[in-house]
């Protein structure tokens, strides 16, 4: 099962009569095998072993082999997983509002995230492409491939509007959404700042020609910018 595949069936919680078989292996004293759980709600195995292939790939449940009570391989019956329900209510946008509002809270917040971001971007970055250090196509390439991954919307423009080409810096990223838009009405002295320094970090752990040099929110009603610049020794 893909990584994608599973972190869907966590964000989803179990409905109708796959809840029903949850709840039934969680009540259960015992492991439940396919025709138990069939008999039980009435209807035929095929339906459960469906759902219950889904709970198992979701990590709700588990598959384990029965007691023996005779030649041949033991039956595979089914128990929930212990521990918390890995499908149950999420609320990372109260976390997320924590965060920001400690950094926008603490001294010298606009710092304190772009350095926060300079770390996360850093982290992200995927430096194992080349042993060599990458030219600018290559690194804004993966700069883009790296915000389009994290929802930004990302798309690469020249930046002639501007200048920049004649001054020889390095264009611009257009980012035509926001992972955190309902934070930015709030803290956007901190979300703004913490996106800049996660795509400096990245560039930087990139060893990139170029880096953000600062970040222009909402140029447009829909977009905001991220304008390039060659890269200096110091940050």
């Amino acid at each position: 099962m893909t990584s994608a595949r599973a972190a869907e069936h966590l964000s989803t919680p179990p409905t109708g009569r796959r809840r029903l078989i949850l709840t039934m292996l969680r009540e259960s004293g015992v492991p439940l095998g396919v025709v138990d759980i069939a008999e039980r709600l009435d209807v035929h195995p095929n339906t459960v072993r469906f759902h219950l292939d889904a709970l198992a790939d979701a990590g709700q449940i588990e598959r384990v082999h029965a007691a023996p009570t005779g030649p041949g391989r033991p039956p595979l019956v089914f128990r929930a997983r212990p521990g918390m329900d890995l499908a149950g209510p999420r609320n990372y946008r109260l976390l997320a509002e924590i965060l920001a509002g400690n950094l926008a809270g603490g001294p010298e917040p606009v710092a304190r995230a772009t350095e926060a971001g300079r770390a996360w971007g850093g982290l992200l970055a995927d430096r194992t492409a080349s042993p060599a250090a990458p030219t600018r196509e290559q690194a804004v390439g993966e700069l883009v491939r790296l915000l389009d991954d994290l929802g930004f919307a990302p798309e690469e423009r020249a930046g002639e509007r501007s200048g920049e080409r004649a001054a020889g810096d390095g264009g611009q990223i257009g980012l035509r959404h926001c992972p955190f838009l309902e934070l930015v009405s709030t803290q956007a002295k901190v979300i703004c700042p913490l996106h800049l320094g996660l795509m400096q970090g990245a560039m930087a752990a990139l060893g990139s020609p170029v880096t953000v040099d600062r970040l222009e929110p909402f140029a447009e009603p829909d977009l905001c910018l991220a304008h390039l610049a060659a890269a200096r020794d110091t940050p």
